[in-house]
């Protein structure tokens, strides 16, 4: 981060907004959290936050699906998405408009990627995926110094993965029934087991066991088609005991020893986010930074 110059960093997610001021994770001056009502509402309460602070730029890394092509007539908002109300939302615009500085926009995923490049298990390691499991899931990278974008930015969260054999439930993604999100995210273990993660209590371990299959299978996936050095896997269902430590060994199980630097450290190649939730409000800083040109 340039001298003396301070950001400001949103992330956008389903239930909150998340709006820092600062340079990096040792120089915070300013948060807020924003529970995420109408777009109206709650880009209004964003951009009253800042109106009383002095950032260089901001960067927005937020949920969507997004249009991210600068030449698009509708850049800057989300798209289809499943959020009621926020289709259509013009997120970059409406801040940039209302703060005067510069605004940098990306999915929440690659913003966490560019934070944890930056400052946490992803430091110095290009190309770096993140993956988010959690209300939904989703992933984002970083491949040649820059955020992973192509025809539309990447939807690893509705890949198809291999049904465990063992599993009847159809799944709840409401585009493809039984992607990765439809059966692994946050609300697909609530509608199969009739209750959250964090209440199953005697069903934990078999609910982690086939959390850790489809988690595994995708991870391993991921692993030989974008061949990252290290892939950062975050998000609220990954606090289920023990899930991370099944998933390594599910990515193991389906890679079948096919890839030899991964089988050789497969706990350092799967890794938590070293910046813990933070990852993408911290790497809506890094945006803001290439925003302001500084």
């Amino acid at each position: 981060m340039a001298g003396g110059v301070i950001y400001g960093g949103v992330e956008g997610g389903g239930t909150k907004f998340d709006c820092i001021v600062g340079t990096g994770p040792n120089d915070i001056t300013a948060s807020v959290r924003i529970p995420t009502t109408t777009a109206v509402e709650t880009l209004a309460a964003a951009a009253g936050f800042f109106a009383d602070q002095e950032v260089a730029a901001l960067g927005v890394a937020t949920f969507g699906p997004l249009d991210l092509d600068p030449s698009s007539a509708t850049y800057g908002e989300v798209i289809s998405s499943t959020k009621a109300g926020w289709s259509g939302a013009n997120v970059a615009g409406t801040l940039g408009t209302a703060m005067g500085v510069p605004v940098a926009f990306d999915t929440d995923v690659n913003g966490a990627a560019l934070g944890e490049e930056r400052w946490g298990s992803g430091q110095g390691l290009d190309p770096l995926l993140y993956v988010t499991v959690g209300t939904g899931i989703g992933g984002g990278g970083i491949v040649n110094g820059a955020p992973l974008h192509g025809l539309v930015h990447p939807e690893m969260g509705h890949i198809r993965v291999p049904r465990h054999p063992e599993d009847s439930f159809a799944g709840n993604c409401p585009y493809h029934g039984d992607c990765l999100e439809g059966l692994a995210a946050g609300p697909a273990i609530a509608e199969r087991w009739g209750r959250p993660g964090e209440d199953l209590g005697g069903d934990t371990d078999a609910a982690v066991a086939l959390e850790a299959h489809y988690l595994g299978v995708a991870m391993a996936t991921l692993a030989l088609v974008i061949s990252p050095q290290r892939i950062i896997l975050g998000g609220g269902v990954l606090e289920m005991p023990g899930l991370l430590e099944a998933t390594i060994r599910a990515m193991e199980k389906s890679l079948g020893g096919y890839a030899p630097p991964i089988a050789e450290d497969s706990a350092g190649y799967l890794v938590p986010p070293g910046l813990g939730s933070k990852s993408g409000v911290l790497g809506a800083l890094v945006l803001a930074e290439g925003a302001s040109g500084l």
